[in-house]
């Protein structure tokens, strides 16, 4: 058990899961780079310091990156000379994987290194939002290569897992960008891209004067801080491109087919997608949680040789880590098969 984390970054991610911490029973040390939050998150019970390097000095058994990635070489190059590898292992929460694991070896950190991706936030930013109900039945996201110390994946996957109460998945840093820039990343961009020409029209006042659940689905995402938005898409650029023109190619062809008012390419399209909603259906009836009970949980043991790549398929089957029974073994339950 994980008894003490460090949090560079006081944010709303970083500052709910601090907050989260400290509520259960662990010492949570932080730094961020202005001191504004500091009284509040000390009555949370936030140890909080002055620099970079006291928090590394407070050799915390995890320390999360909690910081912008534009801000991550920076964070890392001050870290790399004061970091006790023997004591810390080195975790973040941003939403690219790739790119920072490059920055991480770049700084000669990656020996103590595990990636780490929480699906949780809102479109509000700063410790004054932060809500630790924001991880509340969270899935977080791991991410490892095969250079990855498998006692150092276990200190982060058992903090998710354990004191955090979330479920896990475990991908590769490419895996993991992939599937980020389709469920997130790109969004961004088409809801942006909606609110914009809503903007440009002469009928904008009217349309929203319209506008109720659909649009609000459709758009919640364009009122995060567009330069926060900008600069994740910008650090996932290649894969968001790849998608944004796949999904132009998509809507130019089906407005070729309604243009030409064929039927049977319309049928095509919208039920192309059904497998997708069975599984929403599905999640609705049992819960997105699983309070009902009726989501079936087993064990899989974890080989020595090839870990990664077994929890890799497992990932792929749908299947999420609920806890680790021991080391090499866990509980799982099938939550995203499709």
């Amino acid at each position: 058990m994980v008894k003490s984390v460090g949090i560079v970054g006081l944010g709303l991610i970083g500052g709910s899961l601090a907050r989260l911490l400290a509520a259960r029973g662990v010492e949570v040390v932080a730094w961020n780079h202005h001191e504004k939050p500091y009284a509040a998150a000390r009555r949370d019970g936030i140890t909080c310091v002055g620099s970079l390097e006291e928090l590394a000095a407070a050799k915390p058994e995890v320390l999360f990156l909690c910081n912008p990635l534009k801000a991550m070489p920076d964070m890392l190059r001050r870290l790399a000379p004061v970091l006790d590898r023997n004591a810390t292992t080195l975790s973040d929460v941003g939403s690219v994987k790739a790119m920072v694991r490059r920055q991480v070896v770049q700084a000669s950190l990656g020996d103590c290194y595990v990636g780490a991706h929480p699906m949780a936030g809102t479109e509000f930013s700063g410790f004054a939002a932060s809500d630790p109900a924001i991880y509340d039945h969270a899935l977080w996201a791991v991410s490892v290569d095969e250079t990855t110390d498998y006692q150092r994946f276990l200190q982060v996957a058992t903090l998710i897992t354990g004191v955090v109460g979330n479920r896990a998945i475990v991908l590769d840093d490419q895996t993991h960008d992939r599937a980020a820039a389709m469920i997130s990343h790109a969004p961004h961009v088409v809801s942006t891209a909606f609110i914009n020409g809503l903007t440009a029209s002469p009928d904008r006042n009217v349309a929203a004067a319209l506008a109720a659940g659909s649009w609000r689905d459709m758009t919640r995402v364009a009122l995060t801080d567009p330069d926060r938005t900008r600069a994740m898409v910008e650090e996932d650029a290649d894969n968001v491109e790849a998608l944004l023109r796949n999904l132009a190619g998509r809507l130019t062809s089906f407005a070729d087919d309604l243009h030409e008012r064929d039927d049977a390419a319309l049928t095509r399209f919208f039920a192309a997608g059904q497998p997708f909603r069975d599984y929403k259906a599905r999640e609705r009836k049992t819960g997105k949680s699983g309070e009902s009970g009726d989501i079936e949980r087993i064990s899989i043991d974890i080989p020595k040789s090839g870990w990664q790549r077994t929890f890799l398929d497992s990932a792929r089957r749908g299947e999420h880590v609920i806890r680790f029974i021991e080391p090499w073994q866990v509980e799982i339950e099938t939550r995203s098969k499709i």
